[in-house]
């Protein structure tokens, strides 16, 4: 794999990214390291966690995929020279008492330096926002509802904070994560305004049941210079096939496992029908469910790099070695003939 550029940032990458949610919950320490020794060994040199992991989020496991992180980067002498890393700031609390109720100056700053503590690290390489300080729509919810605002840091003060960060050597670029239009906008125009840090990605959900980045996210960043990390490849494993048969809680993964992501967008009964006639669709081309679902975002020029979570070395192998699969375009046809009639049921 060629590395690709993080927008104007001097951050190059594979165009796939290890994600490192099931750590430390899904996936124990030992396990973990090995997953992290074989990715490097197969030449992937991007990682991305999070403060708030593992997933499902609880607070005994808050910060725990970043302990493990960091103890793998101890325990491999030269390994953190080989990656870029990138972790995020969590947004406010949404049910979650144990973190901070508000993205603001401090609080950036002080999650950045936890994270740095936890990850045994002097400087992360993509530093990003987690979700919005805002009221907006995201994780599953459709439509925008002024009446919820309340206040919140501004982005301009996020930025001051990222802008520390980086002038202390402690942050080399950064980020967004499950933002809108409007909020990279923003971002980008506050920035450019007040000689702030550009954002360089947007790490958002995309795959064939939730394409809703390209209900206009996708002109903003090609337009902007923004580079899009796209998460949940596989739809939270609905586009493995593996819940075809049994449904959502006839399997060990995660969807079986934790009743809290049964309720979410990937829950819904649409997101599963929807995911089945995909998972069709690959079969009768010759193709894995999973081939099919990681061809597509490995293809597709809005992504920069896709974001993989496994809790196996044989489930990273498998995710690795759909790179190079090709889709048609009587095949991507037959896709976009599901997305017309579905459209994005985890949206």
């Amino acid at each position: 794999m060629n590395t690709v550029s993080l927008g104007a940032s001097p951050l190059h990458v594979t165009p796939i990214c290890l994600g490192t949610m099931t750590f430390g919950e899904q996936v124990n320490e030992a396990e973990s390291h090995r997953i992290l020794d074989r990715s490097l060994e197969r030449g992937v040199n991007f990682l991305d966690a999070a403060e708030m992991y593992s997933v499902p989020a609880r607070a005994e496991t808050c910060g725990a995929t970043e302990t493990i992180l960091g103890n793998w980067f101890a325990s491999r002498p030269g390994a953190r020279q080989k990656v870029v890393l990138a972790t995020k700031v969590a947004g406010p609390a949404r049910g979650m008492p144990w973190l901070r109720p508000d993205v603001n100056k401090a609080g950036i700053i002080e999650a950045c330096e936890a994270s740095l503590k936890r990850l045994q690290t002097d400087v992360i390489d993509l530093y990003q926002i987690h979700w919005p300080a805002r009221n907006v729509p995201a994780f599953g919810a459709l439509y925008f509802d002024p009446a919820k605002d309340k206040a919140a840091a501004s982005v301009l003060e996020q930025l001051e904070a990222m802008a520390e960060l980086v002038k202390a050597g402690k942050v080399r670029a950064i980020g967004l994560s499950n933002e809108s239009p409007y909020g990279v906008h923003e971002f980008v125009r506050m920035a450019e305004q007040h000689g702030l840090p550009r954002v360089a990605t947007v790490q958002n959900p995309y795959c064939l049941i939730n394409r809703s980045y390209e209900n206009g996210l996708d002109e903003t960043c090609h337009r902007l210079g923004v580079s899009l990390l796209a998460y949940s490849p596989l739809g939270f494993g609905l586009l493995t096939g593996k819940y075809d048969a049994a449904g959502l809680v006839g399997d060990a993964g995660r969807m079986a496992l934790f009743e809290s992501m049964r309720k979410q967008r990937w829950g819904r009964p649409e997101s599963l029908a929807t995911a089945i006639r995909y998972n069709k669709l690959a079969r009768e081309n010759g193709l894995t469910p999973a081939q099919l679902a990681l061809a597509f975002c490995y293809t597709n020029w809005r992504v920069a790099s896709t974001i993989i979570g496994v809790t196996s070395v044989a489930q990273l192998d498998e995710c690795l070695d759909a790179w190079g699969t090709t889709l048609s375009p009587e095949l991507l046809a037959e896709i976009d003939k599901i997305r017309w009639e579905s459209r994005d049921p985890a949206q």
